[in-house]
């Protein structure tokens, strides 16, 4: 699809079409950035998206054990922790 820059300001801008922000899940914010010379725009990422599913496959796999196996008690941990 052709269109035309429209002046904004100092800045030019691109009208999208509705069928466009409707079929990418556009909002009122977006994310931009610029690769091999092409504009790309997309709605913003979610923070922590696909965390919750990451996590039940780790457990479901066995793969969320510690890393360093269990945790070595202090003499700090035994006399002067207090569980609230």
């Amino acid at each position: 699809m052709k269109t035309t820059l429209v002046p904004i300001g100092n800045s030019r801008g691109v009208r999208i079409p509705k069928p466009f922000i409707e079929q990418c899940g556009l909002t009122e914010q977006v994310e931009m950035d610029v690769q091999d010379c092409m504009i790309l725009i997309r709605a913003p990422r979610q923070a922590r998206a696909g965390w919750r599913e990451s996590f039940a496959r780790m457990a479901r796999d066995g793969d969320d054990k510690l890393l360093d196996g269990q945790p070595i008690s202090t003499r700090w941990d035994e006399e002067e922790w207090q569980w609230k």
